[in-house]
């Protein structure tokens, strides 16, 4: 139980930087109708810029995961002015722009491998000992990650729910058109739409770095827990995202426990390397009693 308990918390601090990718993932979607396989690699990009902040301009980690945010929000800003808004003009089909978005990531990966290699990497920091609490150990940088993205989340709902672009995107999430005709500035939306998506998913990528380290394939890792927990959660719902991003970050990781005590019986257990098809396996089931998700798709 006690194993059970410990990968739990350990889920719960991959489960918050799941969170904070698949709001930027669905937020995407609920206002661009877009499903961003390159959002992964947003997520990889955002962490590597950190990386070079922290090891090269010798930025404390803080300022880095800033200055990785800044440049990719421009980064997506750029793919939002040369990519997403001609093919939008053009109305270009779902299937075209999936396809678009599939190569936007191979083209980002690789560039990154260009530039830091294949060999994984890590940020320039002291390493702290783990923290025993009630009997568990929890690594400082678990912590400061659980306790950002829980920050990153409330500041989002405060977002969304309270202020006059929050309302804004909310409206053309449910009707475009009509909030065009209202008098809403869609473009602005969409710029916003990015802006709001890049930088936590970048921050996300960031944090991802703080707890496995850097390699250039970790958001494409991520891309289908994320899209498991955005499909689990609703589509367009990123408060459903999030809870979605939790269950399956939490699933991955208790699904792997195997006691020392099981003996012959260990040889049942699931092994690391599967842990990903948990997240979908869950996904599956859920959909199959409820189609729409667990909550309804609606920012």
């Amino acid at each position: 139980m006690q194993e059970l308990l410990q990968a739990g918390i350990d889920g719960i601090a991959v489960g918050s930087i799941i969170a904070l990718a698949a709001v930027g993932l669905t937020l995407t979607y609920g206002i661009l109708r877009l499903a961003n396989f390159a959002h992964g690699d947003t997520l990889t990009l955002g962490a590597y810029l950190a990386f070079l902040a922290n090891t090269v301009f010798n930025f404390p980690i803080w300022l880095a995961f800033g200055f990785g945010c800044v440049v990719s929000i421009a980064v997506v800003l750029l793919f939002e002015k040369m990519i997403w808004a001609p093919l939008r003009s053009k109305r270009a089909t779902s299937t075209t722009v999936m396809i678009v978005s599939i190569g936007l990531a191979l083209v980002v990966r690789n560039s990154i491998i260009l530039i830091w290699g294949t060999s994984p990497q890590k940020y320039n920091l002291p390493t702290f000992p783990a923290i025993e609490v009630m009997g568990f150990l929890i690594t400082r940088n678990r912590m400061v990650v659980i306790a950002i993205a829980a920050v990153v989340i409330a500041l989002l709902y405060y977002v969304l729910q309270n202020t006059k672009i929050g309302r804004a995107m909310r409206a053309v999430a449910d009707n475009p058109e009509l909030a065009r005709v209202a008098g809403i500035n869609v473009d602005r939306v969409i710029l916003w739409t990015w802006v709001i998506a890049g930088a936590i998913t970048s921050l996300g990528g960031g944090m991802y770095g703080l707890i496995v380290g850097l390699h250039p394939n970790m958001g494409w890792f991520l891309i289908l827990p994320m899209f498991a927990a955005v499909i689990l959660g609703g589509i367009g719902n990123p408060y459903g995202a999030i809870a979605g991003a939790m269950i399956v970050g939490v699933a991955q990781e208790v699904s792997t426990v195997c006691p020392a005590n099981l003996g012959e019986l260990a040889k049942y257990c699931i092994g690391t390397e599967y842990k990903l098809g948990v997240g979908l396996l869950i996904m599956i089931l859920v959909l199959l009693i409820k189609p729409q998700g667990l909550f309804r798709a609606t920012i």
